[in-house]
């Protein structure tokens, strides 16, 4: 029987075990299941994020404005080098308020053993209302009320997009980034963006974790060197999870060496941010993922 026999079977089984319902470990190397949530964590402090974060703006030639806000490690030297996360919001956050954007995911990174064991550089931009991170049509169904999304395999990116690669670079002239440990995290929209922006800068994120996003199966070949965890909940009624699980797929596929984990949350909606941040291993496997 040759590899791609037994690969084409492999995952026909593992797709089967999926629609059954099969439980397993919420992290080997490429699960495809439905899990139900963890149990919340008692430990979670609610700080104040708008008090933390600090007030930025980018405003390059072209007059336009980007807006983000900033989290330093708690004991900053700027003569080292830290990781950097990117954080990228959903369409409700969207805005010109530069605080929203923190609604979801920037309190996580206050949490006081996240500060000490990861001390990092997390920005969370902002997209303004009339924008999207990445390059996909819309379309709502007159009779179901749901979107269907269509994503570019090319093109050029959102203003918004555009606005964030110009600034990437700009970024890392102010603050010393460690080019090894460049990661970008973002849901709904924001993890339609995360695997946008990965393919648009190769190589450049160590790893990626996108919730209830989606992509172009066919643009697989240009994030493949990126470290992926990718999470969804199976009743999520606004971005199918089968828009996540077909990049899974497309990468285990066509890319056996391509580092890709798959969460699928059972009975959890849209809001699979919400356990995906309560998941223990993380952060723990995201700031261990490291360019070669």
């Amino acid at each position: 029987m040759n590899d791609k026999l037994c690969r084409s079977i492999c995952l026909l089984v593992v797709c089967l075990l999926s629609i059954a319902g099969y439980s397993q470990n919420p992290r080997p190397k490429g699960a495809i299941g439905v899990q139900a949530p963890k149990k919340k964590s008692t430990g979670f402090i609610a700080f104040n994020t708008d008090s933390a974060y600090q007030k930025h703006e980018w405003i390059p030639q072209s007059g336009d404005t980007l807006k983000y806000r900033l989290l330093l490690p708690a004991d900053y030297d700027s003569s080292k080098k830290y990781p950097l996360v990117l954080f990228l919001h959903g369409a409700g956050e969207r805005g010109s308020d530069n605080q929203k954007q923190l609604i979801h995911g920037a309190n996580l990174f206050l949490q006081p053993q996240v500060r000490e064991n990861y001390p990092a550089i997390v920005v969370f931009p902002q997209c303004p209302e009339n924008d999207f991170w990445s390059n996909v049509e819309m379309e709502m169904n007159d009779t179901t009320k749901k979107w269907s999304f269509n994503f570019l395999e090319s093109g050029a990116p959102t203003q918004s997009m555009k606005m964030l690669l110009y600034w990437l670079p700009e970024l890392e002239k102010k603050y010393k980034i460690d080019p090894l440990q460049r990661y970008v995290m973002g849901l709904s929209m924001g993890g339609m963006g995360t695997f946008e922006i990965v393919r648009r800068k190769p190589g450049y994120f160590a790893a990626a974790v996108p919730i209830c996003g989606g992509a172009n199966p066919k643009t697989a070949a240009s994030i493949k060197e990126t470290a992926f965890w990718i999470f969804h909940g199976d009743k999520d009624d606004v971005v199918p999870y089968q828009l996540s699980e077909q990049m899974v797929y497309a990468l285990q596929e066509f890319y056996a060496g391509a580092e890709v984990n798959f969460t699928l949350y059972g009975n959890v909606g849209h809001n699979s941010w919400d356990p995906a941040f309560e998941e223990p291993d993380l952060l723990p496997w995201l700031f261990g993922q490291k360019k070669d």
